[in-house]
């Protein structure tokens, strides 16, 4: 039998936007935050959070574009709800420039192709940052962290991060308190770069996934032996790289 568990969103609601004052106390006071806005719940919640934490003028999107992005919309729905200072930089020339650079003799793979974009973002976040005397939001869940949906020193990394001990309904239900746009919340999650939905590329649902996380309880156990795999070989992009000890 799994346990039970009742999540309060208020209280942790509070107790986050209190976690974020007090991060930006410890770690650069008066600086801004810096979020990259994809228009996703993950990013509209950590955005509305940081401007309830810190006000609106110390909080500044980051639209990150890659060539044509057809649901970026979105992501000035947020903005334009937050108020909030906001940048639009297109990676495509980035992305092309490195793409094409490769060797006749050395052909991009296809996760190549797929993860590079989020590493670009990653570093124009902290560009962006560092114009603005800023820190850089991570905007990852703990659902998705859970099985590795993330890509190493892409939108796996930032300077602090508001959801990672949080599920993707646990944000949603954040995300309703704090008022945010219901077509926001409720957005079908996707990667953003192969043009899939989140579900479809991991072979189940969040909502599943939310409920073994907090209870352990899971009817199909062959769904729970691919969670289980995914978690147990994705743990190291939640680990400090390895580092060889010299014995002294």
């Amino acid at each position: 039998m799994g346990k039970e568990y009742k999540f309060d969103a208020v209280k942790v609601k509070d107790e986050c936007v209190e976690w974020i004052r007090d991060f930006f106390e410890k770690n650069g006071p008066g600086c801004n935050a810096v979020v990259g806005i994809s228009g996703g719940k993950d990013s509209s919640v950590v955005a509305a959070l940081l401007v309830e934490a810190l006000g609106k003028d110390r909080v500044v999107g980051v639209l990150m574009p890659n060539g044509e992005q057809s649901d970026i919309s979105y992501a000035r729905l947020l903005v334009d709800t937050l108020g909030i200072r906001n940048f639009t930089i297109n990676i495509k020339d980035a992305f092309d420039g490195v793409i094409s650079s490769f060797p006749k003799d050395l052909e991009p793979s296809n996760q190549t192709v797929v993860n590079l974009p989020p590493r670009i973002r990653m570093s124009v976040l902290y560009a962006v940052s560092q114009s603005v005397n800023g820190r850089v939001a991570n905007t990852c869940n703990l659902s998705e962290d859970w099985v590795g949906y993330s890509t190493r020193y892409g939108d796996s990394v930032g300077d602090f991060s508001p959801l990672s001990m949080l599920t993707v309904t646990e944000v949603k239900e954040i995300g309703r308190l704090l008022g945010l746009p219901g077509e926001l919340v409720d957005k079908v999650p996707s990667d953003g770069l192969c043009g899939k939905t989140d579900e479809d590329n991991l072979g189940f649902t969040y909502a599943v996934l939310d409920k073994y996380i907090r209870t352990g309880e899971i009817e199909d156990l062959k769904t729970k032996e691919i969670i289980d795999n995914k978690h147990e070989k994705n743990l190291f992009k939640l680990q400090l790289m390895p580092a060889f000890v010299p014995t002294m």
